[in-house]
């Protein structure tokens, strides 16, 4: 009996020990899952925290980008947020209901070019009072809107042949008759316009701002009106670039006595000649009519080579300039004599070369016209910004028999292809023809505007808009 009860005493311990054994290993097992939901809870709040500091201190960063958007637009030009001092610049930071709850940090950097800044590259750094340690990092350039943005500007109206293959946008402050082909917009100053012979209409007809009778033309892409380019606001201070050349390391050569300059580009250097002798023959223009041309450099004597300055890389000719080469840099020429009623154009003289995609670029201006010249390849490249401040781009008409025999075969070239943009006061035209066909210029044209001109123009490019565009924004993670 004893034995039987102290058996059923020794099995009721068993019993309740392993009960016990349970306890703790499930209690353990649920403290272990209690405690990771409170870490994880914990990880999470503090993840959430840090990603919301994170947000407030981007946007904090970004209204220091806003700011000084703000700041340019009162004070153009000016990388030291009106202290005339070296940054960084700190400014505290209110939320809408006026409480500080952070703080920006600007650094301010500018590209410049004989003493005028192009470009201005601001970063801010910001953190939230809340939480000291969470910064965050944008960068954005801003820059003024140029020419460089558009493949054609024209001030009248013009035709784009079927033949033409055009990208980038086009913009008239005229009408546009569009028959080649496009791949962006094409717009235009007018809502209708009358289209005559001269471009092609035959009865004369009111047409909208922009038309085509052609396949090849996408009228999804057209717009009109549109607020018409200023071409006074496009005015180049050709004073500021001559005071900029003279003063501040660029290139100045006054009149040159005969009949102007050639200018050829070697890369990073510059040949520079006089024109000793320039042929006159027969030329046609919507303009002029037909009148006696020089557009031919028929001798020439070297004056000086000279090296690019990258800091100021402006050629300024108070004559005649005669335009070619390869460029492996930014450059800057103009042709101007402010004090003289001379005419001071620039004639296209053999192909002008950069690399695309590189940090190379060409910007032509000259008071009067762009003129492509008689003698040139048949296949001919000229890439660059082209202005014809008041006067028009463009090639001539020749009839092969008001030629010298040594000229005829140049009446007709096959192809110019362009990489860049023109601006013209006056109609634009490289081909000519009637209802029987071509007559003279380029039979085929391709035409093309540069982005990486868009981006970084060469120096004191004209700008169409004195409000600043942020481009390049970007975060430091």
């Amino acid at each position: 009996m004893l034995l039987l009860f102290n058996m059923k005493i020794t099995d009721k311990n068993l019993k309740k020990g392993s009960l016990l054994v349970m306890i703790l290993v499930f209690g353990s097992i649920f403290l272990m899952i209690l405690i990771s939901f409170i870490n994880s809870v914990i990880i999470q709040r503090k993840v959430v925290n840090l990603s919301y500091s994170k947000q407030k201190s981007t946007e904090i960063a970004e209204a220091g980008l806003n700011y000084y958007r703000w700041f340019l637009s009162h004070y153009p030009g000016d990388v030291t947020n009106g202290t005339n001092q070296p940054g960084p610049y700190v400014h505290k930071y209110k939320d809408p209901e006026g409480d500080y709850i952070g703080e920006f940090s600007l650094e301010i950097n500018s590209n410049n070019y004989c003493g005028k800044t192009s470009a201005i590259t601001v970063k801010s750094t910001a953190h939230t009072y809340d939480n000291l340690d969470v910064k965050s990092v944008v960068k954005a350039t801003y820059k003024l809107p140029t020419v460089a943005e558009y493949s054609f500007i024209t001030n009248s109206g013009v035709v784009y042949g079927a033949d033409r293959d055009i990208f980038g946008p086009v913009h008239s402050n005229q009408g546009i008759k569009m028959e080649g082909s496009h791949n962006s917009t094409v717009s235009s100053g007018v809502s209708n316009w009358t289209c005559t012979s001269s471009y092609f209409c035959n009865p004369d007809q009111v047409v909208p701002g922009v038309f085509s009778t052609s396949g090849n033309a996408t009228p999804g892409l057209f717009s009109f009106p549109v607020s018409p380019v200023d071409f006074s606001g496009l005015t180049i201070d050709l004073a500021d670039m001559k005071s900029r050349a003279q003063n501040n390391g660029g290139i100045f050569y006054g009149p040159s006595g005969a009949f102007g300059y050639r200018v050829v580009f070697r890369d990073n250097q510059v040949d520079i000649y006089r024109v000793t002798s320039a042929p006159q023959y027969w030329a046609y223009s919507s303009y002029e009519g037909w009148h006696k041309e020089k557009n031919i450099a028929n001798s020439f004597n070297l004056l000086a080579t000279h090296n690019l300055d990258s800091s100021c890389p402006l050629l300024y000719f108070e004559d005649k300039v005669w335009l070619e080469g390869n460029i492996n840099q930014k450059v800057s020429l103009a042709a101007a004599n402010l004090s003289s009623g001379n005419k001071t154009n620039i004639v296209i003289n053999n192909n002008i070369t950069y690399q695309p995609n590189s940090n190379a670029g060409l910007l032509a201006i000259a008071k009067d016209d762009i003129d492509i010249g008689l003698v040139v390849p048949n296949d001919m490249t000229a890439n660059g910004i082209f202005v014809a401040q008041n006067g028009r781009f463009g090639r001539n008409h020749y009839y092969a028999n008001y030629l010298p025999t040594t000229y005829r075969p140049y009446v007709k070239r096959n192809s110019l292809t362009r990489f860049g943009s023109v601006v013209s006061n006056g109609r634009v035209g490289t081909k000519w023809g009637n209802s029987s066909g071509w007559l003279s210029g380029f039979n085929y044209r391709y035409t093309s505007f540069d982005v990486n001109q868009v981006n970084e123009p060469p120096p004191l490019t004209p700008e169409t808009s004195d409000v600043y565009s942020l481009q390049d924004w970007r975060q430091d993670r």
